[in-house]
């Protein structure tokens, strides 16, 4: 499989995702304290390759959904997604 690599935003994000319910947009938005477009970004670049799952579902979030949507981590990544948190670059 393909190593995972993280951009610092992606690191920021992920760290503010409640690993047991996943956390809102609007969660994430108060612990990233990333401007909405920013984190718009950083989550669609985690959804379309499926590291990130949003409920309810949609391909892509937007600024008029992404408040009230939850995000959690693809179980299918946990185990990558854990190492590249845990690796240094």
């Amino acid at each position: 499989m393909k190593q995972i690599r993280l951009t610092g935003r992606e690191r920021a994000v992920l760290r503010g995702l409640d690993n047991a319910t996943g956390s809102t947009g609007e969660e994430l938005l108060e612990f990233s304290r990333l401007a909405p477009d920013d984190l718009l970004a950083v989550l669609n670049s985690m959804l379309s390759p499926g590291y990130m799952e949003m409920v309810p579902y949609a391909e892509e979030a937007t600024l008029e959904n992404f408040r009230a949507a939850r995000f959690d981590i693809n179980p299918s990544y946990s185990a990558e997604i854990r190492a590249a948190m845990a690796r240094r670059y």
